[in-house]
């Protein structure tokens, strides 16, 4: 996919945040993705960025001020203008201004006058965070229909570490291309996506699991939705959902629950993407009762669960079946053995020897195979990047079959 936001119109706004040193990158990458983009800042952003800065990258004046003294600066035209508005930082003020209608800034008189979508992508210390105030506001934004940019999770500012660090830049325009796109070329597909770990019970208590966290999964079923395509988003254990309204899921916890889900769906879908971090092994036999902890070690039988790729692959006419391949070693080798053995149509390849890549990242860095003599090595990308990369490869088989 070229990407959602070539030849868009962007009102980039940027408030008062430590974060607004990012506004440079943010700003050239949107440059680069080939969109327009005007400037506005609060008063306050400017003591952490200049607008000579924004305004050398962006190519036009930055605006500040509704009236500068000697002019006024039109912000209905620039509501109206603009293909969406993304705030980045905003910080707890400008939330609670945007949400209860304080237009006392260039900033918020324009986002009241906008007609576009508008996105924000919040940034400020824990605390200020997760305390009520700021989140009966995030609510009342995301009901006026604005979209909100996930938090990350690290160092933040004050020396605390949690959540409150603005989306990185790259994420950022990531997120505005899925946002923005108009591609529609799986529109009348059906997909089907497994994504997430199994949970195998040895009890009521315990169970044998794996790292996976589901975000991959979810971010190609995502893709596949806005691209056009009916998902069936098949989901074991996870804190992630999926919000399209174009993704269906059905939560699973073990493997023979997400096998009977894949086979039973199977048959009228036209591509399968299996996603997920599927248990090899479960429990012969799982106790009713909590198993009481006694001298000596525990020895628990285990045998082999059914493999899902394996069998859609034997299933399979005219669909197309991908498959996911996460190795430590002999990677290539490996993943070209469960490309043929599976039948599959290519499979992605991530190794845990790439720092950044596989499970409990917001990463990854995939090779993707088609065969020994096509394989396609990409760079270390966000996994939403990564989604439309594998999709992309997706609706090139599907233009050819």
């Amino acid at each position: 996919m070229s990407g959602g936001l070539a030849s868009k119109k962007i009102i980039l706004c940027i408030t008062g945040s430590i974060a607004a040193y990012k506004a440079a990158s943010l700003t050239r990458l949107l440059i680069k993705a080939q969109a327009e983009v005007r400037v506005i800042m609060t008063p306050s952003a400017c003591a952490f960025i200049s607008p000579l800065t924004l305004s050398t990258l962006s190519k036009h004046d930055v605006h500040t001020e509704v009236s500068d003294g000697n002019s006024w600066n039109n912000h209905v035209e620039l509501g109206l203008w603009a293909d969406a508005m993304i705030v980045a930082p905003c910080t707890a003020t400008t939330l609670g201004k945007m949400a209860n209608g304080i237009a006392d800034t260039m900033l918020v008189a324009t986002y009241l006058s906008a007609k576009c979508p508008v996105y924000i992508a919040p940034a400020m210390d824990l605390d200020m965070w997760i305390h009520p105030s700021t989140k009966s506001n995030l609510a009342k934004l995301e009901s006026y229909g604005n979209g909100i940019i996930p938090v990350g999770n690290g160092e933040l500012a004050s020396g605390l570490s949690g959540e409150g660090r603005m989306a990185e830049p790259e994420d950022i325009v990531t997120y505005l291309s899925i946002k923005l796109a108009t591609n529609q070329d799986l529109a009348g597909k059906k997909v089907i996506v497994t994504a997430g770990p199994t949970h195998e019970a040895i009890d009521p208590v315990r169970f044998i699991g794996n790292r996976s966290s589901g975000k991959m999964g979810i971010a190609i079923a995502e893709e596949c939705a806005i691209r056009g395509a009916k998902v069936l988003l098949i989901l074991g254990p996870s804190n992630l959902s999926s919000n399209h309204s174009n993704v269906s899921t059905i939560k699973v916890t073990s493997a023979e629950e997400m096998y009977q889900s894949a086979v039973s769906n199977f048959e009228d879908c036209h591509v399968a993407v299996m996603a997920a971090a599927v248990a090899d092994y479960t429990p012969q036999t799982v106790s009713d009762i909590k198993i009481k902890k006694k001298e000596g070690d525990l020895n628990i039988p285990l045998k082999r669960t059914k493999d899902i790729a394996a069998q859609l692959g034997s299933l399979k006419k005219n669909q197309l079946l991908i498959g996911f391949a996460l190795e430590t070693n002999d990677e290539i080798s490996n993943a070209n053995r469960k490309l043929q053995k599976k039948n599959l149509d290519f499979i992605v390849l991530n190794s845990l020897n790439d720092n950044g890549a596989g499970f409990q990242h917001d990463t990854n860095k995939i090779r993707i195979i088609k065969s020994e003599s096509d394989i396609k090595e990409y760079p270390l990308k966000s996994k939403p990047a990564v989604a439309i990369d594998i999709v992309d490869e997706i609706v090139t088989l599907v233009k050819e079959s």
